[in-house]
């Protein structure tokens, strides 16, 4: 097939489509000749931050000289952004065949989803590519997650809290039994900041699996320096001097857990100097993330699409632009519980423009803008027929000291950067 025609096939898998379990994976690797077990792989799960730990831990190892390979998802706008080995996403034409290769391996009775097929065409690259470490964001929860079929030589938990949670259940400790599920026999485990219900559950499965856990303020953790730099206390080592180079004061929990994760790798032989690791972290990039563009007023995008992630962007816009009017641009799918995200957002906002998202789950704007306004009854609520309309009215409407915040979904995020020509 052309590049134009295996890339169509990817994108009719309906990205939308979940279903849970790792049999299909698992046959599909093994059709492949079990790509993944060519290389040592670093698993994190999580609600919030796992993809930014993912990317501080792979810029690290980049940075020390390693070849790297990284998985992430969602996307902000194209798929190849999925897959990247040293920090470049994978290009059409390897993309393509991959695809055709993972099509022409499988039998005709297997059928993956979007997100499944997507892994394997990225574990069989990273082999093809001959990485020495791949790095690992699961999709959704863990123990059912695709990518729980790669073979993990250290895993991560970053805070586990509300979403997808008619998949996970609708209990802390029932997402959190989800996300632990990647905890794997005699394979260390790395832990972030979790709510005392959570962490039980987590402590729970990683004794039961024989896995050494670490936890974050416990065995490792972030001090702070003067002049707003960190020391990294670790487990055997530390590491002073550091600037995470994503910004807000969230970040600096993420940067901890990766460099964890980097000390546990030491012992499969993958070394990370001080200075890489300095370099690694203030050289990360994560796109969408507290995202701030050059102009006036200033534009600033995020990810955030939950409640937890919500409230830590609230909490990172009173520390890096204390006192400055927000002007929201909002759009949210129809899945999400977006009433408790605006109650968080919209106490801090001046002016809120709707817009729906390039989404078929997306809500639309005239669906809940009445409830918006009684929430925000001093402030002006527009709704718009697209996100580069609601954020060019949000531009023309901000004043120059103002902040133009985009949030809600990352599909918003990626319709936002490509409007603005990024």
């Amino acid at each position: 097939m052309t590049v134009e025609e295996s890339l169509a096939y990817l994108e009719k898998l309906q990205p939308s489509t979940i279903r849970l379990g790792l049999d299909r994976v698992r046959e599909a690797l093994q059709a492949m000749r079990n790509p993944h077990t060519n290389y040592p792989a670093v698993h994190v799960a999580g609600t919030n931050g796992k993809g930014s730990t993912c990317a501080f831990a792979a810029s690290c190892l980049r940075a020390q000289g390693y070849r790297v390979g990284l998985y992430t998802s969602p996307h902000l706008q194209r798929v190849n952004e999925r897959i990247q080995i040293n920090g470049e996403p994978i290009r059409d034409g390897a993309l393509a065949e991959g695809i055709d290769r993972v099509r022409a391996a499988l039998p005709a009775s297997l059928d993956l989803t979007y997100f499944e097929f997507g892994t394997v065409v990225a574990l069989h690259h990273f082999a093809e590519e001959r990485v020495d470490v791949a790095v690992l964001e699961t999709g959704l929860g863990g123990r059912l997650d695709a990518t729980t079929a790669a073979r993990a030589v250290v895993t991560a938990i970053t805070p586990v809290s509300f979403d997808h949670m008619e998949y996970l259940g609708f209990s802390l400790p029932a997402i959190a039994a989800e996300k632990a599920g990647i905890i794997r026999p005699n394979v260390p485990v790395v832990v972030g900041h979790q709510e005392p219900e959570a962490l039980e559950v987590i402590e729970k499965a990683a004794q039961a699996a024989g896995a050494r856990l670490y936890r974050i303020g416990k065995d490792f953790d972030f001090e702070p320096e003067p002049q707003g730099k960190y020391t990294y206390r670790g487990m055997r080592t530390r590491v002073p001097g550091l600037s995470p180079g994503l910004r807000g004061p969230h970040q600096v929990q993420n940067a901890a857990v990766a460099l964890a994760c980097l000390e546990l790798l030491e012992d499969r032989g993958l070394k990370i100097s001080r200075e890489n690791a300095r370099a690694g972290l203030a050289g990360t990039e994560w796109p969408g993330r507290l995202e701030e563009l050059p102009g006036s007023p200033r534009v600033v995008l995020d990810g955030a699409h939950n409640l937890a992630g919500v409230e830590t962007l609230v909490k990172a816009l009173e520390a890096l632009y204390p006192g400055r009017p927000v002007h929201l641009v909002f759009g949210v799918l129809a899945d999400k519980d977006w009433r408790p995200m605006l109650k968080a957002l919209l106490p801090k906002c001046s002016a809120v423009y709707l817009t729906p998202v390039r989404s078929p789950r997306t809500l639309e704007p005239e669906a809940y803008a009445d409830e918006v306004q009684k929430l925000v009854p001093g402030a002006p609520v527009q709704l718009a027929a697209s996100a580069p309309e609601a954020l060019a009215a949000a531009r023309k409407g901000a004043p120059d000291d103002a902040i133009v915040l985009g949030c809600g979904s990352l599909v918003l995020v990626g319709q936002l950067r490509a409007s603005l020509g990024l």
